[in-house]
């Protein structure tokens, strides 16, 4: 069994070569560039992870986690331009450092290329991997349009809320480890059990990267800070804060969410400290991380081989950046 960490310099060194042509570099440079920001991988290193869980790596799985991270970065690129973003990752975004038209086509070509790595999966798996890969990009979209349309409502429920957070952020985290699970020859009873685990996380994973946007060292999180703040985005911060604050707080909140004073950010991040949301996030990311290691460990396999998952879950629910 491998941890995290050896997993993941395991799939750094598959996927540090080339990932494009070098002709036209106008559109592949600029690819490359944002993939070598880097970051933590971690939805590949968790198709492994799946994998691992009930066999040996197979070598699908290596194609798995590379087509993952392919598309995830494909909706990263767009994300950056939806949402105005400068920085990710501490580095300048694609639409800033090229131009919007360049960001749109490497995005594009990045999602062609994620199909190419399934194209190299063993064709027993391929079809089931294929549903769900296909179900869960469909799903992301959903969450992206449904994240857009909540920053210009003026009422959004915490349901709602949560459902565009598993389908924009935990299903992609759970389908990573499914189809880890697919190639390793998993049951279905026990693939639900691991998508579970995977949403759950998914949700408190957002519940923590909504509270490190607002309040997190931005040399550290390679985000500006109160970016989420800028764009008036419904967060768990803001949703709880709108539900509890005193009618003066939440009218200073209301006249802050329709303007834009230049300290907008720490005005608001202020209403959030008096109103204890970082607490409050605490307390419901504990509760999602519960749920996740209650269907972990419904999963039908030795408990020694579970121990990288509730590492990795431990790292990812304690972690700054």
């Amino acid at each position: 069994m491998y941890s995290f960490q050896e997993l993941s310099i395991q799939f750094n060194q598959g996927f540090e070569a080339p990932r494009f042509p070098t002709s036209p570099a106008t559109l592949y440079e600029p690819g490359e560039y944002f993939l070598n920001i880097g970051g933590k991988r971690i939805r590949p290193v968790l198709c492994l992870l799946g994998n691992e869980l009930f066999s040996e790596l197979s070598q699908d799985a290596f194609h798995l986690a590379g087509a993952v991270e392919l598309f995830h970065n494909f909706t990263l690129v767009h994300d950056d331009m939806m949402d105005e973003a400068s920085l990710r990752r501490g580095k300048e975004t694609v639409h800033i450092k090229y131009d919007a038209s360049t960001a749109l086509l490497v995005g594009d070509v990045m999602l062609i290329r994620a199909y190419e790595y399934l194209q190299r999966i063993q064709p027993q798996h391929l079809s089931a991997i294929l549903q769900l890969f296909n179900q869960t990009a469909k799903e992301v979209c959903e969450g992206q349009q449904l994240d857009m349309d909540y920053s210009k409502m003026d009422n959004v429920s915490m349901e709602d809320y949560i459902q565009m957070i598993t389908l924009k952020t935990s299903v992609l985290l759970a389908a990573s480890l499914e189809m880890g699970a697919i190639v390793g020859g998993a049951g279905k009873g026990n693939r639900s059990h691991l998508y579970e685990f995977g949403k759950n996380i998914g949700i408190a994973f957002q519940i923590q990267d909504d509270y490190l946007d607002a309040f997190g060292d931005a040399a550290i999180f390679g985000k500006e800070p109160g970016g989420d703040i800028k764009q008036n985005k419904k967060t768990f911060l803001l949703l709880h804060t709108l539900a509890v604050a005193n009618p003066a707080q939440k009218e200073q909140l209301n006249i802050l969410l329709n303007s834009n004073p230049a300290d907008k950010v720490e005005q608001v991040l202020q209403i959030f400290t008096d109103c204890g949301v970082g607490d409050w996030a605490e307390n419901l990311k504990a509760q999602y991380l519960q749920k996740a290691f209650e269907h972990l460990e419904a999963i039908a396999v030795v408990s020694t081989r579970k121990e990288p998952l509730i590492a990795l879950a431990n790292y990812l629910m304690n972690r700054n950046q």
